[in-house]
């Protein structure tokens, strides 16, 4: 598999760094730039998370940060292992999360059926 082969959209379902157990949904679209160098932007609800990461040996990391409803600036890491150009199965920590806990997330690639459903 390549970065080329992550270049798409995909619904997420993940659990925040706490232990509450919550599920959110969302989006996740990668890109590359001219490095070849993943871009990335998740929209969870109402807040929108940008980052930038590398792929190699079927891990994918990516730095990301946003601005909370708080007006600060959250930053942290994300880490996928990809199970198939089409499914990312994760875990994820930022600077203000509970240190004793990680996120987790799942992405499943958006197909053309999910969009006329």
């Amino acid at each position: 598999m390549t970065v080329k082969d992550l270049i798409g959209n995909y619904m997420v379902q993940g659990t925040n760094q706490d232990d509450t157990g919550i599920v959110y949904h969302g989006t996740l679209s990668l890109a590359t730039d001219i490095n070849n160098r993943i871009i990335a932007r998740w929209e969870i609800g109402n807040h929108i998370q940008k980052g930038s990461g590398f792929f190699k040996d079927e891990i994918l990391v990516i730095n990301f940060s946003y601005v909370g409803d708080d007006d600060l600036a959250y930053k942290g890491v994300a880490v996928y292992r990809c199970l198939g150009k089409d499914l990312l199965d994760g875990f994820w920590s930022e600077d203000h999360g509970n240190p004793r806990f990680l996120g987790s997330e799942y992405c499943r690639r958006i197909t053309e059926q999910d969009l006329l459903n």
